[in-house]
């Protein structure tokens, strides 16, 4: 393990360079002081885990309850300087862990055994394509289960429980599964550090019933660890540097471009001095903003091939040399493959490998040393900057829009651009907010960030959330389009339960915009909800929020000085509708190119077997990989045609609203049936969005949603304050889902009368309806079944390790 045992000098990250102490030790925090000597009473795996969390900077913990995580949940929230935040949903943990990542260098999230595992799943694959080091911890399983053939909950019903594991072998760089105490120290160490080293995520699974048990390694250190540095080859990093100066010296004018590994590297600053040395134009990739100060005197921008900002383009692809740093071409990134670069022209230069040109590549040489040493060695030609500055011509003046005109997406961001200062960041969803984005000149310290190179709709909210919780002193402005929100909307609950001051601008135009400018269909359209009525929903009264509609720029004006004046202490949710049309001509030419790409015809030449397919017989429906064997042949059909109850029960997921909808589905050769669906408000708060989509399917479903305010099962098996969830008035919210498109009914009730009444109007006059019966019970009116069942579960999971 590349770590050592040493002390902890008061760090502070270099102002360009996230999560880069000065010392040089992973740690952001400043001023650990931890006693000579562990408590024996906190010398246990869950307190080491949280030590060591916080020792590396990790002051807030993303987390969703489940009966695996409990204890550990526990330990973590006892530890001193560390916060567990609890969201509405799995997936929304890990991206808030994501936007904490970004801002401290690293985040950590909790969930529970494959269902909370596979949920987040799709979060942590995000911040692995993003480079970005996130901690996943499962509560695992009783680790006296292991090498059994039990069957366990919370699984696909199989003796083998390991699958949890092998889908995140694909998307983390280290894997550990804790399921004794003798190598708990080493394996945590060991993920903790490797996810720093690597930049990328960890997975560490933890035995529910290890989490609370002292062992002597967990007493042994009083003092944190710290990463050895990383060192370049001296002789290649002298060759590289050689090799680069002489390539850029004789070029007539040279550019530079940032890319998004410059965060990953660590060379922020070390990029900043290359520039300053040289004189040369200096851009950023489209993922690379916020990156490189843009108040630098040679900044012309964003380069991103077609939809590059004014004139960057022009200059970059005319150079006779462009050095790259920290670069990702992926489609997305180069705009359908569609860049006008020359290899033969180009140095790339990627965290630790330097590549000039056609000619040598020298390994073992990091971007942070290669950048400075380079710096040294460069002729000053600012040749690229002068060009550019003869052929800039300033923006006009905007069009004045007449007063009540309908609101154009442009005029938002210009509005936008003057809410910017050194004390605010912006997070820009997926869609059309990435090319409006680009187009905001950052002050100093502004910080930005957003998702290129996985581009999951719906991660902004999350991101936020994280965020905002990482720089509380930063006011967060997200830009999000509506069919993003509906994905992770819940999660304005947490911001709330936080204290956020965040101010979202929810963008609504009423579908999927960039899907429809790639390539455009019926599926882009989606139900229009009322989003500040949903919000208002969700606030309930607990918390400080204000929302508001605008429709035109007068009324953007006002709701922004009130959003920045009286409510700058409130969340603030403002909904500006927009035409459905209404996009950025960069997205047009983004999503005609990126169309293109994706429908190149097959070459003739290529072969399932450059994918790894071994076989593929579609008159069988069976593919064969190298690793496993898909048949959807009679079997699989007949195990798809089981009752959906019957298919989750094992698996016993929060949230299983859907198995009502994929229930419907199946039933719609008999109408007649009526699904009526008991939802507890816990698991409602997962997946509620897709009321959504039984009322476009003209559903005529009753759900009576059981209000006690948290987690209800889990509190029987092992109670704690992560068990409480935020209270929202979810008949407002289910009327700001309908919004008037569907047929829907809803009520409240409190008593038995009034249950009678619900009952007989969802079967009578509103029987053609979906009806949606909110029923308020106390928090503690469970049935003697779930405190049986629950104490047993208890039991279960909280076996001691056995001696062998």
């Amino acid at each position: 393990m590349d770590t050592k045992i040493g002390s902890l000098d008061n760090c502070k990250p270099a102002s360009n360079d996230v999560c880069s102490p000065v010392n040089g030790t992973v740690s952001t925090i400043q001023g650990s002081v931890y006693p000579a000597v562990v408590n024996c009473s906190e010398a246990t795996l869950g307190r080491h885990l949280a030590r060591r969390l916080v020792q590396i900077g990790v002051n807030d913990v993303f987390s969703v309850p489940g009966d695996f995580n409990l204890t550990l949940l526990d330990h973590l929230i006892a530890e001193p300087g560390l916060n567990l935040i609890g969201c509405c949903n799995e997936l929304n943990a890990g991206y808030a862990a994501d936007g904490y990542a970004r801002s401290r260098g690293v985040g950590a999230c909790v969930v529970t055994f494959t269902v909370g595992g596979l949920s987040v799943l799709n979060a942590i694959a995000g911040a692995y394509s993003e480079s970005l080091p996130l901690i996943c911890i499962v509560g695992g399983p009783n680790s006296n289960d292991y090498g059994t053939n039990r069957i366990l909950h919370h699984t696909v019903g199989l003796p083998d429980f390991s699958q949890e594991l092998r889908c995140f072998q694909t998307v983390t760089c280290y894997q550990a599964v804790v399921n004794n105490l003798e190598d708990a120290h080493d394996m945590i160490d060991t993920a903790i550090s490797t996810a720093l080293k690597e930049s990328k995520p960890v997975y560490i699974s933890i035995g529910c019933n290890l989490a609370a048990i002292p062992h002597p390694t967990f007493a042994r250190e009083p003092v944190p660890f710290a990463l050895s540095p990383k060192l370049s080859n001296k002789m290649g990093l002298e060759a590289a540097v050689e090799a680069a100066a002489e390539f850029l010296n004789k070029a007539v004018k040279p550019v530079l471009v940032g890319g998004p590994k410059l965060r990953v590297a660590k060379a922020c600053e070390a990029f900043v001095e290359l520039v300053d040395a040289g004189g040369y134009a200096v851009a950023v990739m489209p993922s690379g903003k916020g990156l490189v100060p843009e108040q630098h005197p040679h900044f012309i921008g964003t380069y991103w091939g077609a939809v590059s900002t004014a004139f960057c383009a022009e200059i970059v692809e005319s150079a006779d040399a462009y050095l790259f740093a920290g670069p990702i071409y992926n489609d997305y990134s180069s705009v359908g493959y569609s860049l006008l670069l020359k290899k033969e022209k180009a140095i790339i230069v990627q965290p630790d490998r330097v590549v000039i040109g056609n000619g040598p590549a020298f390994g073992c040489v990091l971007m942070k040393d290669f950048l400075r040493e380079l710096a040294k060695r460069l002729k000053h030609n600012n040749t690229a900057y002068e060009n550019y500055h003869r052929i800039f011509v300033p923006e006009g003046q905007p069009l004045k829009a007449a007063p009540k005109d309908p609101l154009r997406v442009n005029v938002l961001f210009q509005h936008i651009q003057k809410m910017l200062s050194n004390d605010s960041a912006v997070i820009a969803e997926t869609g059309d907010s990435w090319f409006n984005c680009q187009k905001l000149k950052l002050p100093a310290g502004c910080g930005y960030e957003f998702q290129m190179q996985y581009g999951s709709i719906g991660w902004s909210v999350g991101a936020t959330l994280g965020y905002a919780q990482a720089v509380p002193e930063k006011r967060v402005i997200a830009c999000i389009g509506d069919g993003s929100f509906q994905v992770t909307a819940q999660d304005v609950s947490t911001m709330l339960r936080c204290g956020q001051k965040t101010v979202i601008f929810l963008i609504n135009n009423g579908g999927y915009t960039i899907e429809v400018e790639i390539h455009d269909g019926p599926y882009n359209v989606i139900k229009n909800w009322n989003y500040t009525a949903l919000v208002d929903a969700i606030h309930n009264g607990e918390g400080k929020c204000w929302t508001a509609k605008v429709f035109c720029e007068e009324e953007l004006i006002e709701a922004i000085e009130t959003a920045t004046g009286a409510k700058k202490d409130c969340l603030c949710f403002i909904e500006v509708i927009v035409h459905k049309d209404d996009t950025s001509k960069e997205l047009l030419e983004w999503g005609s190119r990126v169309s293109a790409a994706n429908s190149r015809p097959p070459n003739p030449q290529e072969r399932l077997e450059s994918c790894g397919f071994r076989e593929f017989n579609v008159r069988s429906k069976t593919i064969k990989s190298s690793n496993v064997i898909f048949h959807s042949g009679t079997a699989a059909r007949k195990k798809e045609l089981k009752p959906a109850i019957e298919m989750f029960r094992r698996f016993d997921i929060y949230g299983n609203l859907l198995c009502k909808i994929f229930y419907v589905k199946h039933d719609n050769a008999v109408p007649e049936k009526r699904v009526i669906a008991c939802i507890g408000d816990g698991s409602f708060q997962v997946t509620a969005q897709d009321v959504s989509t039984m009322l476009r399917c003209g559903q005529k479903t009753i759900i009576f949603l059981i209000n006690n305010g948290g987690y209800t099962i889990e509190v029987e098996i092992h109670d704690g304050p992560y068990n409480v969830i935020k209270n929202w008035n979810y008949t407002a919210l289910v009327d700001a889902i309908h919004n008037g498109e569907g047929k829907c009914w809803t009520t409240k009730v409190f008593c038995e009368e009034e249950l009678i009444e619900a009952i007989e109007t969802a079967t009578g006059a509103k029987k053609d309806c979906l009806c949606f019966i909110e029923v308020i019970v106390h928090k503690d009116d469970t049935s003697k079944e779930l405190l049986e069942w629950g104490s047993r579960v208890s039991a279960a999971n909280s076996r001691p390790p056995n001696p062998q």
